[in-house]
């Protein structure tokens, strides 16, 4: 979104208005006054507001906690005319087909009109952005064209989205005007949006410091500073930014922030700039919405992809957002999707943000339906034709995972979590439904007759399809000409014809072979390898000590397919465990815990199977990385050792249990250690005879 600045525009209908998220499952009945005064709130000794948010619980189930019921209101329940919103904000509500706000939205929406500064802690998927947006609309004054309301996200995608909402909100506000700012985008075209003038501004902190520097964005007349996932900025590194930005606003101004958790810094920041803030915190019975089904599949990493393929083919599906932990990885699976004839593509931190918009539109439109991304690339996503979400890697915490089931089951539809697993991450999957207190199905990979089966009824539907909607007139006499002539039947110039449209690919799908009983030990002697490197990895959801492997000293078979065995030169005598390793590995190269194979530590070095197909930048990074105070400098198999500081060496050097070098095995030209010894005695006594 390059221009969000609207003039005198209708009321949107509802088609129009139902697409932003934030308004979603607004029946609860809960609320708050609004005519009594608003007392106030120490921010240390306050007692939070707690309700229970509605948008997790089952269809028909009543609120938990009722917050003091309006009296006109039946049973109780609060409607959005109850709250003291403006008439042109009411009107755009009403229009949309709204008439029941959130716990969040019922609680926050009168303090936020009474102008009192907020903290407020919530999960995405409340409704905060319409619990702040509402009450700011309706103090506005669009009078002057001048920044009044500032909020800063810690994406740009969330940024496009809160900006979206204030446009459907502010639909029936004459004059209003709203922009973004954020990194990616041209500056010219943000510097003609802010001398046009806008009421709000919602933008990333570092862009919004470029402005502010610059000049080219006045906050002397902000009346409103939201703060909009705050953790998540601090996560992002942006603190510092926050604050810069919370200096550079007038004395007298409002503050809402909002936060999923409340670590220290955020606590610092609202105990510095909030003034007596009411306390407000939305707690949810579950952490993922009930129509999204989620499963589990228990899978090898190089079964990924297959697995991936099978499901796609045998469940109906619309949009597609299948995540993973790197870039790397994001364009790898992208890439393989689309050879096998699906419509995909990566998102991730290296593409333009102009790309970026367009992937984002071309999804959401249709013309792309499977999107290989990162957490951080899918931050604020709003996609409501997304009915699959895959987890092809692990996410990184509990709250990663949330963010992204959270990506389907919107506007009232279903939605489908599946997150694929090794056996060794049984316990990561309890972990993960104790934080979203929900069971997950544990299920099969679609077998080859389920393909199969999939793959007959589209065959029989298509030539159904072709008979009902074609004109097929030139091909019947074609066809009828050569049965006369070669005296072949019908059924088999038909089969020769599917045969042909197969293009030489197979039509059934073959499962493979069982494994040989001896090849099954040795390759639960490899997944045993494998478990204890799991357990050495990096956690994500288990807080368990991890511990390094057993056994490393004895001898490895050959690299798995697609892995190729490096070495590093780091070592027992380093004091270096698989454990640094692999926490080397995968935090500095981003290289998840499921591509690293076995690690054998030597006495001077080690080896390390990683994938063969690892790019040329993730290897760059491994030869720099630091284990023990000692770099890896990583080399291939039959490659040139690389020393410290001046290239290679001439050659590999033959793997030794030890360092040491005997006499007898003395390389020409070089002296053993007993003779450099001699040497330095022999001209220790040169410098005596001298003196």
């Amino acid at each position: 979104m390059s221009e969000n600045n609207l003039q005198n525009r209708e009321c949107p209908s509802v088609a129009a208005t139902a697409q932003d998220s934030s308004l979603d499952n607004l029946e609860s009945p809960v609320e708050s006054p609004v005519e009594s005064p608003v007392p106030k709130v120490d921010f240390e000794s306050a007692q939070p507001l707690v309700a229970e948010a509605p948008v997790v619980e089952a269809e028909g189930t009543p609120p938990t906690v009722l917050v003091n019921p309006q009296p006109g209101s039946p049973s109780g329940e609060t409607s959005f005319q109850d709250l003291a919103l403006s008439q042109a904000v009411q009107q755009a509500i009403q229009k949309s087909g709204y008439d029941r706000p959130t716990p969040i939205q019922a609680e926050i929406i009168p303090h936020m009109l009474a102008g009192r500064d907020l903290l407020a802690q919530s999960q995405t998927g409340t409704g905060k952005t319409a619990a702040f947006a509402l009450p700011i609309l309706s103090r506005l004054k669009t009078v002057s064209k001048h920044p009044k309301v500032l909020v800063l996200t810690p994406t740009r995608e969330l940024a496009i989205q809160v900006a979206k909402s204030f446009t459907t909100y502010a639909a029936c506000l004459p004059e209003f005007a709203v922009t973004t700012i954020y990194g990616g985008q041209d500056y010219e075209v943000q510097f003609k949006q802010l001398r046009r003038g806008a009421h709000v501004v919602v933008g990333t902190p570092g862009r919004v410091i470029d402005h502010i520097k610059r000049r080219t964005l006045d906050l002397s007349q902000l009346e409103c500073l939201v703060l909009d996932e705050a953790d998540e900025m601090l996560n992002m590194g942006f603190l510092e930014d926050v604050q810069f930005v919370l200096e550079k606003t007038p004395t007298e101004r409002q503050i809402a922030l909002f936060s999923a958790t409340l670590p220290t810094p955020i606590r610092n920041i609202a105990q510095k700039y909030l003034n007596h803030p009411a306390k407000i915190t939305i707690k949810n019975k579950t952490m993922t919405v009930d129509s999204i089904r989620q499963r589990a599949l228990f899978v090898t990493p190089r079964e990924k992809i297959s697995v991936l393929k099978r499901i796609l083919e045998v469940e109906e599906s619309d949009g597609v957002i299948v995540f993973t932990k790197t870039r790397e990885t994001t364009v790898s699976v992208a890439e393989k999707l689309h050879r096998e004839g699906l419509s995909a593509t990566a998102l991730n931190g290296d593409m333009p943000q102009r790309m970026r918009e367009r992937t984002i539109e071309q999804l959401r439109s249709g013309k792309i339906d499977i999107l290989v991304a990162t957490d951080v690339a899918a931050r604020g996503l709003d996609v409501t034709r997304i009915s699959h979400v895959f987890n092809f890697d692990l996410p990184h915490d509990s709250k990663s995972y949330i963010h992204r089931v959270g990506r389907t089951g919107r506007a009232g539809r279903k939605g489908e979590a599946i997150i694929f697993l090794t056996k060794t991450q049984r316990g990561k999957l309890r972990s993960i439904e104790k934080a979203t207190r929900q069971p997950i199905e544990v299920v099969q990979p679609p077998t080859a007759d389920d393909i199969n089966a999939i793959r007959t009824k589209q065959f029989h539907r298509q030539i159904t399809h072709m008979l009902a909607h074609h004109d097929l007139t030139l091909f019947k006499k074609l066809i009828t000409e050569y049965a006369e002539t070669s005296e072949k039947p019908m059924v088999m110039i038909a089969a020769a014809l599917a045969q042909m449209g197969q293009r030489g690919r197979k039509f059934f799908m073959e499962d493979r072979p069982n494994s040989k009983k001896r090849d099954h030990n040795k390759q639960s002697s490899k997944e045993s390898r494998h478990d204890r490197f799991e357990r050495a990895s990096p956690g994500s959801f288990s807080n368990r000590p991890r511990q390094g492997r057993k056994g490393e000293s004895r001898l490895l078979g050959p690299p798995e397919p697609g892995m190729m065995r490096c070495r590093i030169e780091v070592g027992r005598k380093d004091g270096v465990r698989p454990g640094n390793i692999v926490g080397a590995v995968a935090n500095e190269a981003g290289i998840a815990g499921e591509y690293i194979g076995p690690i054998k530590i030597h006495d001077s070095f080690s080896t390390i199977d990683l994938p063969d197909e690892m790019p040329t930048d993730v290897y760059q990074t491994l030869q720099q990385t630091k284990v023990a105070g000692k770099h890896l400098r990583l080399s291939r198999p039959g490659e040139a050792r690389s020393k410290p500081g001046d290239g290679h060496s001439k050659g590999p050097r033959r793997d030794r249990p030890s360092g040491r070098r005997s006499v007898g095995n003395k390389a020409p030209g070089k002296k053993t250690y007993a003779g450099k010894k001699a040497t330095r005695k022999k001209s220790t006594r040169a410098e005596k005879r001298k003196k």
